[in-house]
């Protein structure tokens, strides 16, 4: 995939009422135009919180919007016939679709069972703080709206490693389930918090072979269903690689098709993590570069102070850069979620080139972005909070550069703290190809950098208009480049950047 760009086609707070999947679906060509070539979706099916659910507190499955289940047919984003149709018309204009698969939990039990577990401390979920004992927990998923279509399937407290709630006492807690495929939890790559099999609701038990065997069931299923062209595969670190390494490899042998896959390995500043789990997975998936988006979040926080030179140190896509999706923002990390931590808005023009404009990994943007969001929502401090996220005006000409001037050998300048640059020489493939990119975070900047001999005498002029002047290259194909202060430009031959801003113009 060359210059491959892939979105995260929503938020947190996208848009309620069922009307989603149509804006999606209107958006597509204009997605393409950019040069985006796919879109990640939020989850699809039916939700513990029903229209209302962002989906990632699942309940069915199989309910794509379909069912009258939770006190709704659509889902937060639509019906399932919307779904389905936003997604092949997406696919027609030549974005693929990538689907949110949520498989580490489940939530909105049907019915009770008297279940035995142990207490466990929440902070070390190795350290037992009571010995067994009998609760109630919604442990039984029977699916009454369904009435058993496409699967009959019914989960029970054997499907289960843990739940939070004890109905009986009204406690809430984490309770590790006794059953005959596990008195313990799962082993997981990470030892945070002693084992962090355990996330929240239903915890699903992976050692159950009927458990992977519906599981499999279910993705056949969604894939002939649906027709998508690869997966985002939520909460990763609380499920052991073993499944996902056999889940993976049966989807991509009964279809016939090389899944694209990218897990959600949440492990900020702490590298070691995505790489322990790349080798327990042998390769077989992506991840997204947590690390990077978590030194993106301190550079954005400490202006002049940020030493650029070392931007991508610790970076996943420094070591493993096929294997590296890179993100500035995602729906976690914006103002009021779980994770937040924001690339402030000053730094994103600058995190965005860094990660469109280079050779190594696979960029995904954010919906907020691209097309700007305002929400409110009770923060940390128990108050309402407005927020409002502006879309990066400068985004779509990023995009374009990306799609059609980020090609050739690429050659870096970061010999300076606060100013660093790069050119891409461009190749014979791409007509017009090549740009010099300087960013600063700090006062105005400048490099002298080479971009070759087939550029000299050739006029570039800074696509992103920050700077007027135009810049003559030398029989060697060099040039000073310059960008303003907090800021970063885009050197474009001109007759490619006049077309580049038609383009983004519409």
């Amino acid at each position: 995939m060359l210059n491959g760009t892939l979105i995260q086609f929503f938020h947190w707070y996208s848009i309620p009422g069922g009307v989603f999947w149509n804006h999606f679906k209107e958006q597509s060509s204009y997605l393409a135009k950019l040069g985006i070539n796919a879109a990640w979706l939020p989850p699809a099916f039916k939700a513990t919180g029903g229209g209302y659910s962002v989906g990632y507190d699942v309940y069915d499955l199989y309910d794509l919007g379909e069912f009258d289940q939770k006190g709704t047919i659509p889902t937060k984003y639509g019906t399932k016939e919307q779904y389905i149709d936003a997604v092949k018309t997406a696919q027609a204009n030549g974005v693929q679709v990538y689907v949110d698969i949520v498989l580490n939990h489940l939530g909105g039990g049907d019915e009770k069972e008297l279940i035995q577990v142990v207490k466990v401390d929440p902070e070390d979920r190795n350290k037992p703080l009571s010995e067994p004992f009998d609760i109630e927990a919604y442990t039984k998923f029977t699916y009454p709206g369904r009435h058993g279509k496409y699967s009959s399937f019914e989960w029970n407290h054997t499907c289960f490693t843990g739940v939070d709630f004890d109905d009986i006492s009204g406690e809430t807690a984490i309770y590790n389930i006794l059953n005959e495929h596990g008195s313990d939890w799962e082993d997981m790559v990470s030892d945070e918090k002693g084992n962090y099999d355990y996330l929240m609701y239903n915890d699903i038990e992976f050692r159950n072979p009927a458990v992977r065997e519906e599981l499999k069931r279910w993705g056949e299923w969604y894939y002939e269903t649906v027709g998508f062209d690869g997966f985002r595969l939520d909460a990763i670190k609380h499920i052991a690689p073993q499944f996902y390494n056999e889940w993976l490899a049966h989807m991509r042998a009964v279809t016939g098709k090389d899944f694209f896959a990218v897990g959600e390995y949440w492990a900020p500043g702490e590298l070691p993590q995505l790489l322990k789990y790349i080798d327990a997975t042998e390769g077989k998936l992506s991840l997204f570069d947590a690390a990077l988006h978590h030194t993106f979040h301190i550079a954005s926080n400490s202006g002049n102070d940020y030493d650029l030179s070392g931007i991508f140190n610790h970076s996943l896509v420094s070591v493993h850069p096929l294997l590296a999706v890179t993100v500035v923002d995602n729906h976690d990390t914006q103002p009021l979620q779980a994770l937040e931590a924001p690339v402030e808005a000053w730094f994103k023009p600058l995190a965005y080139a860094l990660i469109l404009l280079r050779n190594e990994g696979y960029p995904c943007i954010f919906y907020p972005d691209l097309y700007g969001a305002d929400y409110t929502d009770k923060g940390r401090d128990g108050q309402d909070h407005y927020i409002v996220l502006a879309k990066v005006e400068c985004l779509p000409l990023l995009l374009l550069a990306r799609n059609e001037q980020a090609y050739g050998p690429q050659v870096d300048y970061f010999d300076h703290p606060n100013c660093i640059g790069w050119v891409r020489q461009g190749d014979k493939k791409h007509k017009g190809s090549g740009c010099a990119v300087v960013l600063s975070n700090g006062e105005a900047g400048n490099k002298f950098m080479i971009m070759g001999e087939a550029h000299k005498g050739k006029k570039f002029i800074d696509l992103l208009g920050h700077l007027p002047q135009e810049i003559v290259l030398d029989e060697n194909g060099a040039g000073e480049f310059h960008c303003s202060p907090g800021s970063v430009s885009v050197w474009v031959e001109k007759r490619k950047a006049n077309k580049l801003k038609r383009i983004a113009r519409g």
